[in-house]
């Protein structure tokens, strides 16, 4: 028998706040690399999972919800998830299906299908019963190369996304080493990570005037990594909150990134967290950019 030609590609997980791209990543990936949370407008940047599939090596792009926000942090999440979609080989276009489909979520199928990309759509959250009973492909969906469902949670139709994926990917030798997981450094998975533990431990919308700079990162001990950072906030009243009453909410953040950090690092963790009032930071490009937004 002929050997399977080597494949290798960027696929992009794309679609609305919230329709479940993050936590499939996690699935596909086997592991936890994109933070996720129950609310909206969680993932900020592009993050790239790297899996081996078959004779395939499949560079999955995670990107942030498109939504119609007017500040200068919503138009660069857009910029983001457009520059996925139009550098990805396979494009893969999520949805709710309880949601519904949508004039927004058909031009994102229409302008990938006119670019000659291969696009998947695909139901996620299958295993909640609303969502496995709607119709799929969705009324109004147009034309699709593939139409898949997949729950993230139970791992339901993981293998045949994965296999849809690799068979419409490039053929090419692997464009990464085969043992790594991702682009990002580790501290930039360490803020999203004490970004995670800022989400779920504050008030509904704080978390979205949060951002998270490391500004320290010390491994010299080899039992211990020290890690300092910064959660910079856009108003004094903000401040207050994430500290909290003697300092009880900034240490409740501390305490769940510190367990998560050490889960990924394999190793103890010092995490020394500070507060830091910078009004501007989510209305200046350079500094989206110093931060990962871009």
């Amino acid at each position: 028998m002929a050997e399977e030609p080597r494949r290798a590609g960027f696929a992009a997980l794309l679609g609305r706040p919230n329709a479940g791209k993050s936590t499939l990543l996690n699935r596909l990936l086997g592991e936890k690399l994109a933070i996720v949370t129950a609310r909206p407008q969680t993932t900020r940047s592009r993050l790239l999972g790297i899996r081996p599939h078959g004779s395939a090596q499949i560079l999955l792009l995670d990107t942030p919800g498109v939504h119609a926000g007017r500040r200068r942090l919503d138009a660069e999440l857009r910029r983001v998830a457009e520059e996925a979609a139009a550098g990805c080989d396979v494009a893969v276009l999520l949805a709710d299906p309880t949601a519904g489909w949508g004039a927004d979520l058909e031009d994102w199928r229409a302008r990938l299908a006119a670019c000659g990309k291969p696009v998947l759509l695909v139901a996620t959250k299958i295993d909640e019963p609303a969502a496995g009973q709607a119709p799929w492909p969705p009324p109004g969906a147009g034309p699709a190369a593939a139409c898949l469902r997949v729950s993230a949670r139970s791992g339901a139709g993981v293998s045949e996304l994965l296999d849809a994926i690799a068979a419409r990917l490039p053929e090419s030798e692997p464009l990464y080493p085969e043992d790594q997981l991702s682009d990002r450094p580790l501290r930039f998975l360490a803020a999203e990570i004490v970004r995670e533990a800022a989400f779920e431990e504050l008030e509904q919308e704080l978390p979205y005037a949060l951002a998270v700079e490391v500004v320290e990162w010390d491994e010299s001990r080899e039992d211990l990594v020290r890690v300092r950072a910064h959660l910079l906030v856009e108003r004094a009243s903000q401040r207050q909150i994430v500290i909290g009453a003697g300092g009880a909410q900034i240490k409740r953040i501390g305490t769940r990134a510190r367990h998560q950090l050490e889960r990924l690092l394999g190793s103890r963790v010092y995490l020394e967290l500070w507060v830091k009032l910078e009004p501007t930071w989510s209305r200046r490009p350079n500094r989206l950019k110093s931060l990962g937004y871009s």
